[in-house]
């Protein structure tokens, strides 16, 4: 049985990638897996001076604990002009200057959705390309389009029967990888 860390890289207490990730959380079998929410390990905007001026976060090593304690992260980033959000870049920048390899030996289900026919795909390409840099491996990578159209909240379910059946293949696959 392995540890999973999931967490979406959005500070919206909306947010559907959040939604994305306790569903897909809750299909894993056979493994820990802990959910959390990223705002509850608050960080000031980075930057050298604040840095030099008052150290690293708590927060930031409380977190960068959490996953090293993991065998392999869940993670949904939600988009915003393309790319990640703002609120994520801050906490990947914190975590990457605390220890620059943070996600070493890390298996990584990377995910998105929005609204959109494109489900976030920008920032998972985005994040498909940086996450590796700090030592993570990118196993396997779902984008999840129109999220209103084809997720009920109120069954927490997944409507749309060919988006489901992919699901469930990248959900395989990344099992079969964690092992």
């Amino acid at each position: 049985m392995k540890k999973i860390l999931a967490f979406a890289g959005s500070n919206s207490s909306t947010s559907i990638n959040h939604k994305l990730v306790e569903y897909v959380a809750s299909e894993i079998v056979d493994h820990k897996i802990k959910v959390l929410k990223l705002v509850n390990y608050p960080m000031p905007m980075y930057s050298e001076d604040e840095e030099k001026n008052n150290g690293f976060p708590g927060m930031t090593m409380g977190l960068k604990q959490e996953i090293s304690e993991v065998d392999a992260l869940l993670i949904s980033v939600s988009e915003h002009n393309g790319s990640w959000s703002a609120f994520f870049k801050n906490v990947m920048d914190w975590l990457s200057r605390l220890d620059r390899n943070f996600l070493q030996d890390k298996k990584i289900l990377l995910m998105s959705t929005s609204p959109g026919q494109r489900g976030g795909i920008s920032a998972l390409e985005y994040a498909k390309n940086v996450l590796p840099r700090f030592g993570g491996e990118i196993v396997e990578s779902f984008s999840f389009p129109s999220f209103y159209a084809n997720f009920s909240e109120e069954e927490n379910q997944i409507t749309d029967e060919t988006l489901l059946l992919g699901l469930k293949e990248v959900l395989t696959t990344f099992a079969h990888q964690i092992k």
